[in-house]
């Protein structure tokens, strides 16, 4: 019997119409952890799922990767459906995967927690960028379902509270595909028109698919980019979405976001009743000090009698001038004597009074006085002071003879 010779392609089409077949390999769900995990600008996904003792090439393409609602990454335990098959071209079976679940987690929980953690590495939850409420506000502006019940728990609790504060509505839907678009365009044009004070985001209770729109990056970034305050207010007590976390304030439930939106009406009365109080005191206080000054000021003196008062004054100011006139002789006759003792140390101590005794001072031409026959010669001119005036004379001779030293006489 002659032997039957294929092609690869005939083999590898062959074995792909096998498992086409099989009724096991075409609907199925594999489990395992994922790695290799690449994602490709065409949008495909591809990626291995292995466990303890083996390895399957997977691929997900762009129509079923757009379904996921979490981003897989490596290291995830996950279940993927699909279908096994040979791709003919390499000859190699893959897992054609068409929907893919975390292994003992939800889909929408692990999809939460990876945006919760993506915005929070990029700042929208940072504590610095959380806006203050307006303590007083004007004008609210509520973002929620018109037909739901949460909007008309709102509006009672804000008419209740603080009936001065004006309320506009943005009906948006609230659960649904739509629902983070209308959301987040709301958003938008309440901060681009300036339509209010503050905004109140959310909507009631209910699953984590109906609060799902709440926990959309897009509505989150709407959030943080708003520059009018924001209270999230979405579901019940124990419900958290993403919004809770990018808004200024979390309400526990919408009623709850109403109560923290606007001050209660009773407590200001309470408050402004408290203020009225302490000013009447205040002033009553300043009255009755007003009133004992007036009173100190009728009992003295000057206002009793102003005649006996003003001679009181001039007797003191007369002894003040004594006084002052005194301590001005005292220090003028003090001066006197200063000066007249410094005159009688200058006076003994004048060249005059040293000519007035018979004594001469000569200096020579330049004006120097001439203390040794060193410092002339023959024919030099020389000025002579005595006590009446001086003496002009020329030096007919220079000798050296006696010597006057201090304290010394050669005779």
């Amino acid at each position: 019997m002659e032997q039957q010779i294929l092609s690869v392609s005939q083999i590898n089409g062959y074995i792909q119409s096998l498992m086409d077949q099989d009724g096991l390999l075409t609907g199925l769900a594999v489990r395992g952890e994922i790695s290799n995990y690449k994602m490709y600008p065409s949008g495909h996904h591809y990626f291995t799922l292995k466990d303890e003792g083996g390895a399957l090439k997977c691929v997900m393409f762009r129509g079923s990767a757009v379904k996921l609602k979490f981003r897989p990454e490596n290291g995830m335990q996950v279940i993927a459906m699909g279908r096994i098959t040979v791709y003919p071209r390499d000859g190699a079976y893959q897992l054609y995967c068409t929907a893919m679940a975390l292994d003992g987690v939800g889909d929408l929980y692990a999809a939460f927690e990876q945006l919760k953690k993506k915005l929070s590495a990029q700042g929208l939850f940072a504590p610095e960028h959380k806006k203050p409420l307006p303590p007083y506000p004007g004008t609210i502006g509520i973002i929620t379902s018109a037909a739901g019940a949460a909007l008309h728990d709102m509006l009672r609790i804000l008419r209740k509270r603080y009936p001065l504060t004006q309320v506009r509505l943005l009906p948006v839907r609230v659960q649904g595909a739509e629902a983070p678009g209308e959301i987040s365009a709301a958003i938008a044009y309440a901060d681009h028109y300036k339509l209010a004070d503050l905004l109140i985001v959310g909507r009631g209770g209910g699953s984590i698919e109906d609060l799902w729109a709440f926990n959309d990056e897009q509505v989150a970034r709407a959030i943080y980019h708003c520059s009018i305050p924001v209270i999230s207010a979405v579901g019940h007590e124990p419900d958290f979405t993403i919004s809770d976390f990018v808004a200024d304030l979390r309400a526990a439930t919408p009623s709850n976001a109403a109560e923290l939106a606007v001050p209660d009406q009773d407590a200001l009365r309470q408050t402004l009743d408290s203020a009225t109080s302490a000013m009447v005191s205040a002033l009553w206080r300043q009255l009755r000090a007003a009133r004992n000054h007036l009173k100190l000021l009728s009992d003295s003196p000057a206002m009793k009698s102003p005649e006996a008062y003003l001679e009181q004054r001039q007797k003191a100011l007369a002894y003040l001038q004594a006084r002052l006139v005194a301590a001005q002789e005292k220090g003028l006759s003090a001066a006197k004597q200063r000066f007249y003792t410094q005159a009688a140390k200058l006076e003994a101590m004048s060249p005059l009074k040293v000519l007035l005794r018979g004594y001469a001072m000569v200096q020579d031409e330049s004006g120097q006085v001439v203390r040794s026959v060193s410092q002339v010669k023959e024919n030099d001119r020389i000025s002579i002071s005595v006590s009446d005036g001086s003496i002009e004379a020329v030096v007919t001779a220079a000798q050296e003879g006696t010597t006057y030293e201090s304290g010394k006489h050669d005779l």
